[in-house]
């Protein structure tokens, strides 16, 4: 079974890379699944395409794939037929119990921005929120299991609950305080936020609720007013920092993050170079670039000064050059602090885990001298290398200490 995404042009390919190696080597009684948003967006091409794919099932059809796979066992293809109204899956189907001591909740499905880039709207549909009860179940069962860090997720995580009729102002904000309190639960991250999205009370909501990493995930995209208006994206260099600050203000050591996108069309050098100069005053902790792909259905397709690819590369590796060295800088400045540490897993030896400013696979680690999986501990940065810090275990964390706080001189 090949779950795939097509976001992007990179995802496709390795998806379609995926599904021939499996198609050339699988054995002749086994059955191959093609799955996720590609099957739910190019499903008829798919299956016209791989002749050796048993079913293609897109997202709208997850309810029926126990019955297709009971029909392939007896080994009669599954064709996609006609399309079926979309159904939400997210609480038809209970949670294997974690394998980390971290775990991701996805709270919505799809997206009612209009982004000129960007094709989720086209795969996943409007946003459709789950109901509170069921996102704190969910959250209980994982930390019940095992979990003690829950990671929530949405396509646009920060307009949770608008679609079912929430408070506008008491979204997110809302289900932060819901679930706060569950047994076992030591630190809720959240990932994905929508600049326009993060008002003061969810400012202040992250920044004070003690079971809350200050951490903000910014979805800003570029610093260019000019590029953001053709992207269909709200902000500017000034808006941008003016967020920043006010983040700052309510917490100085919140971790900041945010992802860009570089070679849009029509992005000159003096975009690139404002971007350029936003990242050096922003300061930001961690920051992802990324290569403008041209995905069918958006807008954006339609617009014309595309940018070379090796232009393209080029101003990504000059962005991250640039960014590199403020992490590095920004590591390097919590050596001789003190952080609360959730130990994820034991690498080569070396018990490896994060701080309130880490978030897994994306962002830097902490390497420590002693602990393991599951553990919280009360730890003292010794050493600061790029990405990465090291760190010696001073004790464990005691039962209440705020999993968020921010790093204290030791």
């Amino acid at each position: 079974m090949v779950n795939t995404c097509a976001f992007i042009e990179a995802a496709r390919e390795e998806s379609v890379e995926t599904i021939l190696d499996l198609q050339r080597s699988k054995a002749e009684q086994t059955g191959l699944v093609v799955m996720g948003c590609m099957a739910q967006r190019y499903g008829a091409e798919l299956e016209e395409a791989l002749d050796e794919v048993d079913a293609v099932v897109g997202l709208d059809r997850y309810g029926e794939l126990v019955g297709m796979l009971d029909s392939m066992t007896r080994w009669t293809p599954v064709r996609i037929g006609p399309r079926r109204p979309a159904m939400d899956l997210l609480d038809m189907v209970s949670r294997p119990a974690p394998t980390l001591p971290y775990a991701y909740v996805k709270v919505a499905e799809g997206c009612d921005k209009t982004c000129a880039f960007c094709a989720i709207p086209l795969i996943r549909g409007p946003q459709r929120s789950r109901r509170p009860t069921a996102i704190r179940e969910e959250i209980a069962g994982l930390c019940a299991a095992g979990a003690s860090e829950v990671i929530l997720v949405a396509q646009d995580l920060a307009a949770y609950g608008r679609d079912i009729g929430a408070p506008s102002d008491d979204n997110i904000v809302g289900l932060l305080r819901f679930v706060s309190d569950v047994e076992a639960l030591v630190r809720v991250r959240l990932l994905y936020l929508y600049p326009t999205e993060i008002r003061p009370a969810l400012i202040e909501e992250i920044t004070s609720n003690p079971k809350l990493a200050p951490y903000f995930d910014l979805s800003l995209q570029h610093a260019s007013r000019r590029l953001l208006r053709s992207m269909r994206r709200p902000g500017s260099t000034s808006s941008h920092l003016r967020l920043i600050g006010r983040i700052r203000a309510a917490e100085p050591a919140a971790a900041l993050r945010s992802s860009f996108i570089v070679g849009y069309p029509g992005e000159t050098d003096d975009d690139v170079e404002e971007l350029a100069r936003f990242l050096e005053e922003a300061d930001l902790d961690w920051a992802g670039f990324f290569p403008y792909s041209a995905e069918e259905g958006t807008t954006a397709v339609e617009l014309a000064h595309r940018i070379a690819p090796a232009e393209v590369a080029a101003r990504v590796r000059e962005l991250s050059r640039i960014q590199d060295g403020i992490t590095a800088r920004r590591n390097a400045e919590q050596v001789g602090t003190t952080h609360t540490v959730l130990v994820d897993q034991v690498e080569d030896g070396v018990p490896v885990g994060r701080s309130y400013r880490e978030a897994p696979d994306i962002d830097g680690m902490i390497c420590l001298d002693t602990g393991s999986p599951g553990d919280w501990l009360e730890v003292e940065i010794t050493g600061s290398y790029e990405t990465d810090l090291v760190a010696q275990v001073c004790r464990p964390a005691e039962a209440g200490v705020r999993a968020g706080a921010v790093g204290r001189p030791a």
